[in-house]
């Protein structure tokens, strides 16, 4: 491998990080899955056929590889959404916590078909072609996924924000 090929995977880190969070609550797990992707890269690069953006190709193991611990998850337990983000003592920072909190917690309610579209175009602002590509899907499927994805987020996060607060009685 070329040190320019290198230096392109390396550049891919931390979007491949971001995309892992997305996908897994647990920093740990995400970050199995970014060392996971990475190995896979290096090992595969020469089968890379050049073919779009490199960052697109990683992404699609790194889907391969998320899609395959799912399966082979689907009878153990979900863990706890949420769990690792850090208290903060600040009051104003309390509430911003608490509204990523619920935006994390609301993603990891999406089926992961539709939260891997919304990661990769609203997040790491990859065009629809490139996800379609990075996914293995059609160009068509994408913008439906993340219509559903969106949608389905959106009413989520609005019912949250409507929902009656409860009042102690005296």
């Amino acid at each position: 491998m070329r040190a320019p090929d290198e230096a392109e995977i390396v550049a891919c880190i931390p979007h491949l990080r971001r995309y892992a969070r997305g996908l897994h609550s647990n920093s740990e797990h995400a970050d199995d899955l970014v060392q996971d992707t990475l190995e896979r890269a290096w090992s595969k690069y020469s089968m890379w056929q050049r073919r779009g953006e490199v960052r697109a190709w990683m992404f699609g193991i790194m889907h391969n590889l998320f899609i395959d611990r799912v399966r082979s998850q689907r009878t153990r337990t979900e863990e706890s959404v949420g769990d690792d983000l850090p208290d903060v003592a600040d009051r104003d920072r309390q509430g911003d916590q608490l509204e990523v909190r619920d935006l994390d917690s609301a993603l990891q309610r999406l089926p992961p078909e539709l939260r891997e579209v919304l990661l990769l175009v609203g997040v790491e602002e990859l065009s629809y072609q490139d996800v379609a590509t990075a996914l293995g899907i059609p160009i068509g499927t994408v913008m439906s996924r993340l219509s559903r994805a969106r949608e389905r987020l959106r009413a989520e996060l609005d019912g949250r924000r409507s929902a009656p607060k409860i009042q102690r009685v005296k």
